[in-house]
């Protein structure tokens, strides 16, 4: 679907008068359909254009279509004056042979409304173009001349002045990837950006709405169109904008649940994670859950449990997250009150299990009891500024890099060297090795290229917030204790939700960041 315009924009509204972009499954159909009825008239619709249509609506309810739309943003709000249903008052002077007078003239009865209209961002030298991507079973399209023929007659979407060209073509995965523009995917979870889809019936729903539509006066009085429900509400997301991980929160008490336990974040954020891991292992242990579940899934090993599991081709498996405190008066980062156990987002039933398996639950060591865990509410201020949506976000604890930092041993050549120009050259290289594993560990933990690449990130050895400490001060887990770490400040293109942890200990703990208000 082209857009016309030279300066490209929808005026389409979606739920609630918010602008809609891009343009929904559904507005698209209605409009093939609205194409085809104007095509095609009687028996030749209902004949030839109706079998495709409801095919159509069948394989878009089963699969939404992956959409891929120009960048936009929402244009600035204006007031336009339009015409409304009062011209009975002026036809009544009109009837007496009157003009009729102020504030009954025509002029005086145009209404103010608000257009804010979405504005599109493309290439001068191509027309704004949106494609709708609907996966074919063995490419085959039984009625492609059909829907082919209805979407070349398509000549709005939207409103009236949206005016577009729409065509139609059977074309490969390979060169569907290459179409410019952001990519919509569709996701069964819930989403902030909720479109309507065409479903089984949409068709015939749209017919009898339009009967209805025409006879809404009859000689009885009138008859309320009712509002049309044929269509079914699809989540979707941008494919640089990641779901947001399935997590269970818990309060840390002392375990005679006299008040909250706090442990140090510099030498217990290893500690905690670790008691998290034995807790719920404990738990799977007596639930029912086969060595290989726990071992893969609970200690993030191989199924044998003989070597950890790591990398981009890590397995599902819970991380333990433990939550410095974030003081809302100050601003600092304090001492470990919280903790969290997050897993992907295609993992909800796990995450509910283990929510249930370790409310009440103790945590020990080698000690003994250590403290007591009980289920921790969403609504936890502390909690929202891990898990809420920012576009700017900044380590609690370091990040541990998934390499070596200096493999060429550059620092170890700067000590010894004296030309700017080459000390220039080396500070170049090191900044670009560590850039370059820090994108690596954002797409190890399931960030897509696309996001990453526009990511704006900084780094240093301290902490980016108040409290938190020398990154080189933290005790990470054993097996990690020569990797090179570093606090990270991100700001991403698009709002990220949370938890958020990267880096070779993001499953205990370590590389977890907190939501960063905006400056």
């Amino acid at each position: 679907v082209a857009f016309l315009d030279p300066v490209p924009g929808f005026h389409g509204r979606r739920d609630r008068n918010e602008p809609e972009w891009p343009p929904s499954p559904l507005r698209v159909f209605q409009s093939l359909v609205a194409a085809a009825a104007s095509r095609w008239r009687g028996t030749h619709f209902a004949d030839g254009a109706r079998p495709a249509l409801q095919w159509f609506e069948r394989i878009q309810s089963v699969s939404p279509p992956l959409i891929v739309a120009p960048h936009y943003h929402v244009g600035t709000a204006v007031r336009v004056a339009v015409p409304n249903n009062d011209m009975d008052s002026p036809a009544s002077y009109w009837a007496k042979g009157q003009e009729p007078k102020k504030p009954h003239r025509p002029i005086d009865l145009r209404p103010l409304k608000t257009v804010r209209p979405v504005r599109l961002m493309n290439d001068e030298d191509r027309l704004a173009t949106v494609y709708y991507l609907t996966p074919l079973k063995d490419g085959l399209c039984p009625y492609f001349d059909v829907l082919a023929t209805a979407a070349r007659s398509v000549t709005h979407l939207g409103w009236g002045v949206d005016m577009v060209a729409a065509s139609a073509s059977i074309v490969s995965h390979e060169d569907a990837a290459k179409f410019p523009g952001e990519r919509w995917e569709s996701i069964e979870h819930a989403s902030t950006d909720v479109y309507r889809i065409p479903v089984k019936g949409t068709l015939d729903a749209l017919s009898r709405r339009q009967i209805a539509f025409l006879n809404r006066v009859a000689p009885d009085g009138f008859n309320p169109v009712p509002p049309f429900s044929t269509f079914r509400v699809v989540g979707y997301r941008r494919a640089t904008e990641p779901s947001q991980r399935q997590y269970a929160a818990f309060t840390l008490l002392k375990p005679d649940a006299s008040g909250m336990k706090s442990f140090e974040p510099l030498r217990r954020t290893r500690d905690v994670a670790g008691m998290m891991r034995h807790a719920l292992a404990a738990a799977g242990h007596d639930l029912g859950w086969t060595d290989e579940q726990i071992n893969v899934f609970i200690h993030g090993k191989t199924p044998d449990g003989q070597h950890p599991a790591s990398g981009q081709a890590s397995p599902d498996r819970f991380q333990y997250l433990p939550l410095p405190t974030v003081n809302h008066a100050l601003g600092r980062i304090e001492s470990i009150r919280r903790v969290l156990i997050a897993a992907p987002p295609h993992c909800g039933g796990q995450v509910a299990w283990a929510r249930r398996a370790l409310a009440g639950a103790e945590l020990v060591n080698q000690a003994g009891a250590a403290a007591l865990l009980t289920i921790l509410p969403k609504s936890d201020w502390v909690l929202r500024q891990y898990t809420e949506t920012s576009t700017t976000w900044s380590t609690v604890t370091p990040v541990i890099l998934p390499g070596y930092d200096d493999p060429d041993h550059l620092r170890r050549k700067l000590k010894g060297c004296r030309d700017a120009e080459t000390q220039k050259r080396y500070l170049a290289r090191l900044d670009a090795r560590v850039e370059q594993l820090l994108r690596k560990a954002f797409r190890q933990a399931g960030y897509s290229a696309e996001l990453t690449e526009h990511a704006e990130t900084e780094w240093r050895a301290v902490g980016f917030r108040p409290g938190v400490e020398l990154a080189s001060r933290y005790l990470p887990p054993d097996n990690l204790d020569h990797a090179p770490r570093i606090h990270v400040q991100v700001r991403f293109p698009v709002p990220i939700p949370g938890p958020l942890a990267i880096g070779s200990g993001r499953f205990r703990g370590f590389g977890l960041f907190v939501s960063t208000q905006d400056s």
